[in-house]
């Protein structure tokens, strides 16, 4: 197995293939998988991004959207230097999609189909890189469920996991038993396939499955027919002789039958580290020289496609521009490479505003022949208002009458009597607050944030965390920052009820809350909202969390001083 490979990285968008995804404009096509397509495109600063579109097929089951959505939010808390972070996302749209940092990289599957097996440096990195990312992604409570060669890539400076947590999304949809893959049974753990209980052990020996992949070119439990490779994963010892005699034992663990037995990524990291002579230090040199040489394929992205500024018209020359024919889309990309940033300049020169596709265009410059006209109006307008002055003079004062509609009361925004107007609610569903952390109202959307040691009474908003009182669990929901009230079951959660609700706590024990349960957020910022609790997290989760839904109305009260 030698040579480059034979496939461009890029592969140009098809008819089938949408232009624009949640305001991204895609650039070309970088792969497929069993839940959806991976696409090219640009954040609106121009990095690139990769960004995966659900299948339709998926996208009309509401158990794998609810799923779907969970996971997602649970993902973009993962923070590691090798695992691909969430940047963007849309869990309810008509076709899910989420976008994570693009890899300049092929994945492991097709390094070792194009080059062959890594020298054992390389692979005692990226056993340590993926070890790192896996305990990042175990720490934000996620298990990754379907960690494989065509989900680790290798950029040039380390090992990058993907698609963390997502297959969890397909595991109850009808979609998984009539021919649509998500799982790759090569590299199921045990339990896995025999339908057990997955935790973050199970991503444990997915991750000796990859190393064997990596160091022999070929699966641990051998190829065949899934049946035959599943049964071998659940009742043989997989055959390590090919192995270096170094990797042995540390493999020989990440692979065993027992959950109990397998190494943690910390540990697994440090046993690398004991096995290699040089220091693992991640850098341009970690790989093969020929599959190095290899990246600089993908770091050719395809450019943004620009069109060039129109030009500024004369006043003798200017006429409105001419409409796109019925059914054309102005924006649509016009050959192969995306289109997201038309024309970064305005046809005003430097300066101006910017033509993002969406924006209005910038009106020309009025005509100096009609300057004197515009001059004219201008005088008449002011000589108007000057009569209306002269006769609001002559009249009687009615002092005596109302003014409070008149527009010196409302011209500084505030509504009838001088109260400030209600702001609109925004709603935000299934956010799941991980134990030890918090949400801020005044983000959009709320985030759950976790701060290492953080104390009870925390200054989040809303806040999660486990107590224990007297030897007995107690866990709470919280605030350090604000006010919370738990509502009714007669009243109806609502910014009228919010504000005028007086049964102030700071925190609320979980065991008075059951679904749907709604509590008032009133915190110290002036923001309000509105939490319903949805529940929390089962038994056999790897972490503990809770779920909310959000409706906020943000400054809808005068900050409230500390103190």
């Amino acid at each position: 197995m030698s040579g480059a490979p034979s496939t461009d990285p890029f592969q140009p968008l098809r008819n089938d293939d949408p232009a624009v995804v949640g305001g991204y404009r895609l650039a070309a096509v970088l792969g497929a998988g069993g839940m959806g397509k991976v696409y090219l495109s640009y954040t609106p600063g121009g990095r690139p991004v990769a960004l995966k579109v659900i299948r339709p097929e998926f996208s009309e089951d509401p158990e794998f959207r609810r799923r779907f959505r969970q996971e997602v939010h649970s993902a973009q808390r993962v923070q590691g230097l090798f695992a691909a972070p969430v940047v963007d996302c849309d869990t309810d749209g008509p076709q899910p999609w989420l976008a994570t940092a693009y890899v300049p990289g092929p994945s492991l599957a097709q390094a070792v189909s194009a080059y062959g097996p890594l020298p054992l440096r390389s692979v005692l990195l990226l056993t340590v890189g993926a070890a790192e990312a896996l305990n990042a992604i175990h720490c934000a409570g996620i298990v990754h469920r379907d960690l494989k060669p065509a989900n680790v890539l290798l950029a040039p400076d380390g090992p990058r996991v993907i698609d963390f947590g997502i297959a969890r999304a397909a595991d109850t949809t009808a979609l998984t038993g009539t021919g649509v893959s998500v799982g790759t049974p090569s590299f199921m753990a045990p339990e896995q396939a025999a339908g057990g209980v997955v935790t973050p052990a199970t991503d444990v020996f997915a991750l000796g499955q990859i190393a064997v992949y990596a160091a022999i070119g070929a699966p641990a439990f051998g190829d065949g027919p899934s049946h035959a490779v599943l049964y071998r994963i659940v009742h043989e010892d997989p055959d390590l002789s090919r192995l270096p005699s170094e990797l042995r034992p540390l493999i020989a663990r990440c692979l065993s039958r027992d959950p109990a037995e397998r190494p943690s990524p910390p540990e697994i990291i440090e046993l690398c580290h004991g096995l290699s002579s040089d220091p693992l230090r991640q850098g341009e040199d970690w790989l093969p020289q020929t599959l190095a040489g290899s990246l600089t394929a993908r770091r050719q992205l395809p450019e943004p496609l620009r069109t060039p500024p129109p030009a500024v018209p004369t006043p003798t020359e200017y006429s409105p521009p001419t409409p796109p024919p019925r059914g054309v889309d102005p924006y649509a990309p016009t050959g192969f490479g995306p289109a997201i940033a038309p024309s970064r300049a305005a046809p005003g020169g430097p300066g101006s505003a910017p033509t993002w596709p969406g924006y209005p265009p910038t009106p020309p410059p009025p005509s100096q022949g009609r300057k004197g006209r515009g001059l004219m109006i201008a005088g008449a307008v002011v000589a108007a208002l000057v009569g209306l002055v002269v006769v609001g003079a002559l009249l009687p004062d009615d002092s005596g009458k109302d003014d409070s509609r008149s527009p010196a009361a409302t011209s500084s925004g505030e509504g009838p009597g001088g109260k400030r107007p209600d702001p609109e609610p925004v709603e935000y569903k299934g956010i799941d607050v991980t134990e030890d952390h918090y949400v801020m109202l005044a983000d959009s959307p709320p985030r759950p944030t976790g701060k290492e040691g953080a104390a009870f009474g925390s200054k989040g908003d809303l806040y999660f965390q486990p107590r224990v009182l007297n030897v007995v669990d107690s866990d709470e929901i919280s605030t350090g920052n604000g006010k919370l009230v738990l509502l009714n079951n007669a009243q109806q959660g609502s910014l009228q009820t919010c504000r005028s609700v007086t049964r102030y706590s700071k925190s609320i024990r979980l065991d008075q809350l059951s679904d749907g349960s709604q509590l008032c957020v009133l915190s110290d910022a002036g923001h309000i909202a509105v939490a319903t609790y949805r529940g929390r997290s089962g038994a056999s989760d790897p972490s503990k969390y809770i779920t909310v839904d959000l409706t906020v109305w943000r400054n809808a009260e005068e900050p409230r001083k500390e103190g």
